[in-house]
């Protein structure tokens, strides 16, 4: 995705802000922060050429703290408002943060089709498994028997395969990570930046004010690596990974499927190269209005 490099690298720091994010003490989205700056130091991408877009949740006051340009959308329309900017401007390197209530319910109609037109951008989730802004709502990804503010009976609905939907959808990057390993968090955005297409990466984000059940210490206890031999061009052994887990049902994180398919913007490219290809003075536009004539249907 990275199509405009700095000649000097800029520090980490030089990618912030200097606004201090207003979530609470030990929220797992300030380890998604880290790592993007420091993974745009890495690839030193240019802060002028580069746009966060987000929505609305607290995984998307994101782009407030981070020094490029920055989008903070509507709820759920984040894709849409960063697909328009990369059909306006294909140049432009657009990373998009989002919760999983932001992208899976309000906004569950755009993701499928950004996955599949693969558009040339990474799409972060912020995965804490409820609404912490509005204070304990139930997810797409809440756990059955979540006790939300409006179902403190329980969560009754399955939770949602984020990362098979991303698969089946035809993304053409998938992976998973966990904020509890920065490092991990850091190699996956890494990957998703170096990566040519829609790179979907999910994060478990704990949320340490609402959600006690899905902690840090949980996450730890319960993630493991995606082996090393594990086939990423391989859809149906991904699909496998989502549905089954690791070493008795521990939850993979690591890069589920990459594979390289043309970009939406290399299409539109491709057409209009061949429309081009024929000279203005050679075509006669009023043979094809007399074609489209409906005298003439």
């Amino acid at each position: 995705m990275i199509n405009n490099l700095l000649e000097e690298p800029i520090k980490p720091k030089g990618y912030s802000s200097g606004i201090e994010p207003t979530w609470c003490p030990g929220c797992g989205d300030f380890g998604v922060t880290n790592a993007l700056s420091r993974a745009f130091s890495d690839n030193r991408l240019d802060p002028t050429n580069t746009v966060v877009v987000s929505g609305i949740g607290c995984s998307s006051r994101l782009p407030l703290w981070m020094n490029p340009y920055g989008f903070h959308s509507l709820h759920g329309r984040a894709l849409p408002v960063a697909i328009g900017m990369k059909i306006a401007n294909p140049k432009l390197d657009i990373i998009v943060t989002m919760g999983d209530g932001d992208c899976f319910s309000i906004g569950g109609g755009h993701f499928p089709h950004a996955c599949r037109r693969n558009f040339d951008m990474v799409a972060i989730v912020m995965d804490n498994k409820m609404y912490a802004l509005t204070k304990n709502q139930c997810s797409p990804t809440s756990r059955v028997g979540y006790p939300g503010s409006l179902s403190p009976a329980g969560n009754v609905d399955e939770p949602m395969n984020t990362v098979g939907l991303a698969i089946a959808n035809g993304a053409t990057f998938v992976a998973q990570t966990f904020s509890g390993k920065p490092k991990h968090v850091r190699a996956m955005i890494d990957a998703g930046l170096k990566h040519n297409g829609f790179a979907f990466i999910n994060v478990l984000s704990p949320c340490p004010t609402f959600n006690k059940f899905e902690t840090f210490e949980y996450w730890k206890g319960l993630v493991a690596e995606i082996p090393e031999d594990h086939d990423t061009s391989d859809k149906i052994a991904a699909w496998k990974l989502t549905e089954e887990g690791i070493d008795d049902g521990k939850l993979p994180i690591g890069i589920f499927y990459q594979v390289d398919r043309p970009t939406y913007s290399d299409q539109v490219r491709t057409v209009k190269e061949k429309f081009h290809s024929v000279p203005a003075d050679q075509v006669d536009m009023n043979a094809i209005f007399d074609e489209l004539s409906p005298h003439k249907m």
